[in-house]
């Protein structure tokens, strides 16, 4: 325990670097580098926002287990999933990535089209199957734009949730019929496949039992997150501020000397509802300084500014992340 003396602790709050390092790899590396300097062991405390890593930074804060079961990925070939019970049982995390999810498929593999959500059905299914009340459905990472086809479908055949309720953490406000324009390129789609995409997303809201188009969050995980609030009513959050709120985020933020945030690519998506730029705009509103470590820096000058970073540096290796959090002790 630090004696009463002590400064306070500097919070790492880092989100993962996608694709390469997972937002407890980061915030460790940070953390290394701060103590490397000669400051106190900070406040460790990785964050999420629906995104890639939602289950184990929630598993960290909240307690559970992890379960597994059969499903299929977004090409329909069998895999076992792992889904996240906390709560005592009576809330599932479901991350479409777990089996949804772009990294599920090889680039030479990638078929827009023919990728389904089913396998995130298999699993929610799954989830009300061990009895949990609520499932979390972690939106980010998919490799699908099939408005939630496959997992209505695979919900359907198993003859429904029964008393479950969902919860989709969105990690974008996309509207359902902008699903493919915005996120389409990124999963392997060119532009007559995203235009044929668009279409059978109009296609399908029509079917539905009611029309997510236009409505902000439902274009998460290619419209699954529309999809699920159209037949089942699922609610839609902001991924970020749930997870912000879970980890006692502005508690740990308002005892700290001053934040260190993170993310693999800082731009223009980053206001839009993603974990840096909530945990910023929170520090902003606390005054409590906030400084940011990236892999990549493509924010513009009007969108740092409303960050309102103190110091940005740019870090894509464990080495280098040490080495900045070293740096940063210097600054604070």
């Amino acid at each position: 325990m630090a004696a009463a003396h002590d400064p306070p602790p500097v919070l790492v709050a880092p989100d993962s670097f996608k694709g390469t390092l997972r937002a407890t790899e980061v915030a460790s590396a940070i953390g290394r580098g701060l103590e490397r300097a000669g400051l106190h062991p900070p406040d460790l405390c990785p964050i999420a926002d629906g995104g890639d890593g939602t289950a184990e930074v929630l598993l960290l804060a909240m307690g559970g287990e992890v379960r597994a079961a059969p499903a299929t990925d977004p090409l329909d070939r069998p895999l076992k999933a792992g889904f996240a019970l906390v709560d005592g049982g009576g809330t599932a995390i479901v991350e479409v990535a777990e089996a949804s999810g772009l990294a599920r498929v090889a680039p030479e593999e990638r078929d827009p089209v023919t990728a389904s959500t089913r396998g995130t059905g298999e699993l929610i299914v799954a989830a009300a199957a061990a009895g949990a009340e609520v499932v979390l459905v972690a939106a980010g990472g998919s490799a699908t734009t099939d408005g939630g086809a496959g997992a209505l479908e695979a919900i359907a055949d198993a003859g429904g949730l029964g008393a479950t309720t969902l919860v989709v953490l969105c990690d974008v406000r996309t509207p359902f019929e902008e699903a493919a324009v915005r996120f389409g390129p990124q999963k392997g789609a060119d532009p007559p496949t995203v235009e044929l995409l668009t279409e059978r997303l109009h296609d399908h809201a029509a079917r539905l039992p009611r029309d997510p188009r236009g409505v902000p969050h439902t274009g998460a995980a290619g419209g699954l997150a529309g999809g699920l609030w159209a037949t089942h009513g699922a609610r839609l959050v902001n991924g970020a501020n749930v997870v912000l709120d879970e980890l006692d985020y502005d508690t740990r933020m308002r005892a700290a000397r001053a934040v260190v945030v993170g993310e693999g690519r800082l731009d223009a998506t980053t206001l839009q509802g993603k974990a840096l730029g909530e945990a910023a705009t929170r520090a902003r509103q606390a005054g409590v300084p906030c400084h940011a470590v990236v892999g990549q820096d493509a924010l513009g000058l009007l969108e740092r500014r409303i960050l309102d970073l103190q110091v940005l540096l740019e870090a894509g290796t464990i080495a280098e992340l040490e080495d900045a959090g070293e740096r940063l002790a210097a600054l604070l």
